[in-house]
């Protein structure tokens, strides 16, 4: 089958480490089934196992990607959970458990033509929603669910203020946000940018670092050390800030009179579980939500959606498809 994979790791040159090719077709194990691919799309976590900041034990060469939705072995339409653990050794919640892992790094990704999975990580695919954007649904928009919905407690006009527009978590946080009734605001580099998470709900958009008009209640940050100081000013007191990444570097600096006088709420927060990717589903059904999509292409142009994620040119979420054209459109179905 044909596949997208890390070949080595390179923090210096990520995109020479990518091989597009032949990739043996999956063989699961017992308890595991294998997903027909329809759409996987790009997280920067893709190129983070590319630039060699892989978790311990990560393996290479190795298919890429996490996110997925396809057809499986029943002929049904489902939504491919990404976190491969044990709820019970993590208290109930996979992510928790130490030996987790995510798709793409110890077993193959989404990358390809087919992928072997766990039974317990499928979830029906909602009619209302194409392949394309279910297979949005795992990585960045579970990722902003759990961070506005299970890691905050915020009641409907609340203000929320959302770190950098553009990147497929924060333009599901803005989504989210609005549709539950949160006062979304959101910082960007860019006048365009801005008055795009505007268009997707967002009440008000401020350059980078800018003085807020007033404190919020909670900061969504994935920003990093770039956007870190003005978070920890933004919020009000006994607000909070859920952190789930770091694309500007990790290594950022607090001032921590901000968080004992103000008595701030830090909170970390890393994807969900296979529960909450049904929820986030349910509800992304039930008030029409559609997650936005840069641009879709064939896997075998992979290398250009990397070059698009590395360089900041993504608004919303790049998507892969296997079997389809070099312009995108669908291969004939039987």
């Amino acid at each position: 089958m044909f596949a997208v994979a890390a070949k080595s790791t390179d923090d210096a040159d990520p995109l020479g480490c990518l091989a597009l090719g032949d990739w043996p077709s999956p063989s699961p194990p017992d308890g595991w089934t294998v997903v027909s691919v329809r759409a996987a799309s790009l997280n920067h976590h893709d190129l983070w196992i590319l630039r060699g900041v892989g978790p311990r034990g990560q393996r290479v060469p190795i298919v890429l990607g996490c996110d997925a939705a396809g057809v499986d072995e029943d002929g049904r339409e489902v939504i491919v959970h990404s976190v491969i653990g044990d709820p019970a050794a993590g208290g109930g919640d996979e992510t928790l458990d130490p030996r987790r892992s995510v798709l793409g790094e110890v077993h193959d990704g989404t990358f390809a033509e087919q992928v072997a999975v766990p039974r317990r990580n499928l979830v029906p695919k909602p009619a209302a929603l194409s392949f394309a954007e279910a297979a949005c649904l795992p990585g960045a928009w579970l990722t902003a669910y759990r961070m506005l919905f299970d890691r905050v407690s915020l009641r409907p006009g609340a203000t929320v203020l959302v770190q950098g527009a553009g990147g497929g978590v924060s333009t599901a946080l803005i989504a989210l946000g609005a549709a539950a009734g949160y006062r979304v605001w959101v910082t960007g580099r860019d006048h365009d940018r801005l008055a795009r998470a505007c268009a997707l709900g967002a009440e008000a958009g401020f350059p980078l670092g800018t003085r807020l008009p007033e404190r919020v209640d909670a900061v969504m940050e994935t920003v990093g050390e770039a956007t870190w100081a003005h978070s920890l000013s933004s919020a009000k007191g006994g607000g909070s800030i859920v952190v789930s990444g770091a694309t500007t570097g990790a290594l950022a600096r607090t001032d921590l009179t901000h968080v004992f006088f103000r008595q701030l709420t830090i909170t970390g927060s890393t994807l969900g579980t296979r529960e909450q990717l049904a929820e986030l589903a349910a509800f992304c059904a039930g008030h029409r939500l559609k997650p936005l999509i840069d641009r879709v292409l064939p896997l075998t142009r992979a290398r250009e959606g990397f070059r698009s994620l590395r360089d900041g040119k993504v608004f919303g979420k790049i998507v892969f498809t296997p079997g389809q054209g070099e312009d995108g459109s669908p291969a004939p179905t039987a």
